[in-house]
């Protein structure tokens, strides 16, 4: 209907008119409503348009994620208009083939995620042009002469987009900041910081508002004094914000008391503050290689708030009395003073435990009790169906200048997993209160696979011998199915391929459950220092449990909802940014070794080649098909494979192969290999 049809069946005096029609631009902007030929509006979901967030692959395809729930709908590169990876966007759904989710093609972009592009210039004899260093977005931007900011060919800029393109133009910029080249220390995660709005410094009135906590120190209001606990921090050993420590009693035979002791940084961040503001801006601390980008500034995130072993600080206490079989009796939340006794790094109590060492003798049973404990809950966790990939994750070592010197694989240790569970139980404890209680708090949610995901995996495993039943498949029957193939060939095949059928976990104002945890309700208490939704959570809790007060009527609306969304958010950038900063380190450490022969693993497989594991150093490097020149290869989806159109050979996930690095660019991000040696199916195949 067009403003003026719309105005007289609502009955808009002539009078409000104007403001009318500023309301339905405004709901045009939010997506409520579409406009189309003819100014006339609809509503998206009545035209089959569905309102969402663009996601593109490195292929250069894409989906878009709806809104309001959904499936996710295919758009292939060719149909996403001028829109780019994060955009808001209007997609019409065109098709639904069999076995596949819904594709369709964007119509219109309500939001651009971004407005500058972080790229490498490049000259040419008429105008400049960036190349974008993230390879979700395929197209150039155009940089008319005098626009290039200073900019030499090859430098590593920043460009602001003063015209986005269309299907057949690209975008056009102005740099606004010129970097370096890439091989410049430091230019690299600078790169990484600009790529992805991550501020490097705080605003000075946050600045200032964190430094006036010591004030707030003083004054904590009425707490229980628990310094007299035993309390024991484990953290990496660069760690600097420490947000958790444990203690534990006997309180009788087959008894034990577990305190859970969470810095209570929610009282030195009021609501509505400028750090509050920040903080929620920020969303979660970024952990790169060689730095953090914390959510909070030092003086709070590395002092006063974190548990800092031998000073007293102020804490939110979870006290779980358990069982000897890891039943949590009864459980209490107290705003507390603790003393941190010893801060200890993974290593130290990993020996503690293993008999190895020796840290006092109160730390050492602490220790031995506490894992004794979590053993039973993680025993416990397993038989519910909870999932444990235990895949490994690259650890990046620098020397003194920041250069890699090795990329190893990071060990899961007994002391890991010893914070892990008790991190786990204090969230699930948290989660079952609020649910109990009807507290409005972000819940950890993380839904089944998608039905089409699960076929997917069917089909997989009974291509390699192994079965799911026809019925529900649950998080304990996928366990089940990684327990069978421990110590076998296809171990880490099967592991990456049901890991990659899982949804994202997220946070939402229902709660829909944790499938990977296979839990009831899940929520994230345990990190405040550095994750928005667990500040918010503390302060649910604590107004609601210790202050015993009744809540703000804006925590149970659009408010808290937003606050869920914009958490997922900006964790899928940390997240995105912490694997670019891994990966540029990897690639700067194997340009040093170009030319080398080593052994490794095929870890996944494409249309356009396979990436291979490499076994000495946990990296990643491709074999382009373009290089195997003794067939015609296809790409098999279903078989994850490459398969030769004459002679049938196949490479699949899990194969053994040996491979020469040729190529390392951190320019376009790629690790490149030349295939040496192929070993399949047990049998060895050389090249």
């Amino acid at each position: 209907m067009r403003p003026k049809d719309l105005a007289r069946v609502l009955d808009v005096p002539q009078s409000r008119y104007r403001d009318f029609k500023a309301l339905l631009r405004e709901m045009e902007g939010e997506g409520v409503l579409y406009r189309v030929r003819g100014n006339r509006y609809a509503i998206p979901g009545k035209i089959s348009l569905t309102i969402g967030t663009l996601r593109v692959l490195s292929s250069g395809n894409g989906f878009v994620r709806p809104e309001g729930g959904g499936e996710e709908i295919f758009v292939s590169g060719p149909h996403q208009d001028s829109a780019m990876d994060g955009d808001r966007v209007a997609v019409r759904i065109e098709s639904r083939p069999r076995d596949r989710g819904p594709s369709g093609r964007v119509l219109r972009i309500l939001e651009r995620a971004r407005a500058s592009i972080v790229g490498t210039y490049r000259e040419s004899r008429r105008f400049g042009f960036v190349v974008p260093l993230d390879q979700r977005l395929s197209r150039d931007v155009l940089v008319p002469e005098g626009s290039e900011g200073g900019a030499r060919h090859g430098d590593v800029v920043v460009v602001r987009i003063t015209q986005f393109g269309d299907r057949k133009l690209n975008s056009i910029g102005e740099i606004e900041r010129v970097l370096g080249p890439m091989e410049t220390p430091g230019v690299d995660v600078l790169a990484i910081l600009h790529a992805h709005g991550l501020p490097a410094e705080f605003p000075p009135e946050v600045e200032e508002a964190a430094g006036s906590g010591g004030q707030r120190m003083a004054e904590p209001g009425p707490r229980e004094d628990h310094r007299e606990l035993h309390v024991v921090a484990i953290d990496p050993s660069d760690a600097k914000d420490h947000d958790d420590a444990l203690s534990v009693r006997v309180l009788e035979e087959g008894v034990w008391e577990v305190g859970i002791h969470i810095a209570d940084v929610a009282h030195f961040v009021e609501e509505g503050s400028p750090l509050d503001l920040e903080a929620l801006h920020r969303g979660t601390s970024v952990y790169l290689v060689d730095q953090v980008v914390p959510m909070l500034p030092h003086a709070l995130s590395s002092d006063l708030c974190s548990l800092r072993e031998g000073e007293d600080r102020l804490a939110f206490s979870l006290f779980a009395e358990l069982d000897a079989e890891g039943r949590v009796r009864r459980s209490r939340f107290e705003k507390s003073w603790i003393r941190c006794r010893v801060a200890l790094d993974y290593e130290t109590a990993e020996a503690v435990l293993k008999g190895e060492g020796s840290v006092d003798p109160e730390t050492d049973e602490t220790l031995r009790e506490l894992d004794r404990l979590a053993r039973i809950l993680r025993k416990k966790r397993r038989e519910r169906g909870s999932l444990d990939f235990d895949l490994p994750e690259a650890r990046v070592l620098l020397d003194a200048a920041g250069d890699p010197v090795d990329i190893q694989r990071v060990e899961q240790l007994a002391s890991h997993r010893l914070i892990e569970d008790f991190m786990l139980l204090a969230n699930e404890v948290v989660a079952a209160t609020a649910l109990r209680k009807k507290l409005p708090i972000p819940f950890r949610v993380h839904e089944p696979p998608a039905p089409d995901r699960i076929e997917e995996v069917r089909a997989f495993l009974a291509s390699v011998g192994h079965a799911l039943p026809s019925r529900d498949v649950t998080a304990k029957v996928l366990q089940a199915v990684l327990d069978r193939v421990v110590g076998r060939p296809e171990e880490a095949l099967v592991s990456r391929v049901v890991l990659r059928s899982m949804s994202r976990a997220r946070y939402d104002v229902s709660n829909l459950g944790h499938f990977g945890l296979a839990s009831r309700a899940y929520a994230h208490f345990t990190s405040p220092i550095r994750r928005y939704p667990d500040l918010v959570v503390h302060r649910v809790l604590g107004r609601a449990l210790i202050e015993d007060e009744r809540l703000p009527e804006h925590w149970f609306g659009a408010h808290l909802d937003e606050i869920a969304r914009r958490s997922s958010d900006r964790e899928q950038v940390a997240q995105k940014a912490e694997r670019d900063s891994v990966e540029m380190k990897k690639i700067e450490f194997m340009r040093r070794h170009l030319g080398d022969d080593f052994e490794g693993t095929i870890a996944t497989v494409t249309a356009f080649g396979f990436f291979v594991l490499l076994d000495r150093f946990y990296v990643e490097g491709l074999v382009h098909v373009s290089t195997l020149g003794d067939d015609y290869y296809h790409f098999i989806e279903e078989a994850y494979s490459l398969v030769g159109e004459r002679r049938k050979r196949r490479f699949r996930l899990g194969d053994r192969v040996r491979v020469r690095v040729v190529r390392a660019d951190k320019g376009e991000r790629k690790v490149d290999f030349d295939l040496l040696e192929h070993w399949a199916d047990g049998g060895r195949r050389g090249d």
